[in-house]
């Protein structure tokens, strides 16, 4: 581990940001250029201290979690988070895999929808990153480890996922997932993290075997969707996805549609944010 040049290549990156790069509002004038470091450490979700001493070279070696987290909190490109990781210690992480580096294009686009639900995910359905008005309209969805970071895997495997969409709506659903996940696989020829993806799915689920035995293939660029939310009831949403040009990963944003109640239902959902997300699932189930 370098902790100088790690320190110093810290220190730069966090200087050619501003707070409009990352969504964040300016605040008051600015003595020094670019993000403070208790900005960049609370996009990296980590204590404002540790990021300080990460800085002044006086850390013990991260971890490649908290480098994943620094590289997106950072806006770094995918040389760049190679070369954060070397100077840290550790191997680059492999183009396709499990820690999956999140495109700095979507999440500048992520950043600037405010009023609207947006994450990023990739194309084996992991949740890499959500808005604020995702997690309030979703539930947190980036805390998964292993295999179940793959909102397909968690749709097959855990009945209590599907509870974010009406009874009427899970065929549709089954039917969108598996046959977009064919064709994400068909993009990763011997990949083993897909395989494994689907060998799990296949053994945990009849349904995914019976779905994935059709061998449909669809791409998902949009769709419609009904999501039922505890507090403002059942949302009518269009789905829009943006794709990298690797369609490795896929910004996802969701929109009411002009006149209809859904308009009313995410302006409201956007003042009630997630703050008692917990407090109404717990009261609905109790009555």
């Amino acid at each position: 581990m370098d902790q100088r040049d790690l320190a110093d290549f810290l220190r730069r990156r966090r200087e050619l940001l501003q707070p409009a790069d990352v969504g964040m509002p300016a605040g008051a004038r600015r003595r020094t250029p670019g993000l403070r470091r208790h900005e960049v450490a609370q996009l990296a979700g980590m204590s404002p201290d540790y990021y300080i001493r990460l800085e002044q070279a006086r850390s013990p070696q991260p971890s490649p979690q908290m480098l994943t987290a620094l590289a997106r909190a950072l806006r770094l490109n995918r040389d760049e988070r190679d070369h954060l990781f070397h100077l840290a210690g550790h191997p680059a992480p492999p183009a396709f895999g499990a820690d999956d580096h999140v495109s700095p294009g979507l999440l500048r686009l992520l950043d600037a929808f405010t009023t609207l639900p947006a994450q990023i995910v990739s194309d084996l359905g992991a949740v890499l990153v959500q808005n604020q008005m995702a997690v309030a309209l979703l539930g947190e969805q980036t805390a998964g480890t292993g295999l179940s970071r793959s909102f397909i895997y968690r749709w097959f495997t855990d009945p209590g996922i599907r509870a974010l969409y009406p009874p009427e709506d899970h065929e549709h659903q089954s039917q969108v997932q598996v046959a977009d996940l064919r064709a994400a696989v068909a993009l990763r020829p011997r990949d083993a993290l897909a395989d494994k993806l689907v060998r799990a799915l296949r053994a945990a689920s009849d349904e995914f075997s019976a779905l994935w035995d059709r061998h449909e293939v669809a791409v998902r660029r949009s769709d419609r969707k009904r999501i039922v939310h505890p507090a403002v009831g059942t949302i009518d949403v269009d789905c829009e996805v943006l794709t990298t040009a690797r369609q490795d990963q896929r910004l996802l944003v969701f929109t009411a549609r002009p006149g209809t109640d859904a308009v009313g239902q995410l302006e409201l959902l956007r003042v009630i944010g997630s703050q008692n997300l917990e407090a109404v699932t717990g009261a609905s189930a109790a009555d």
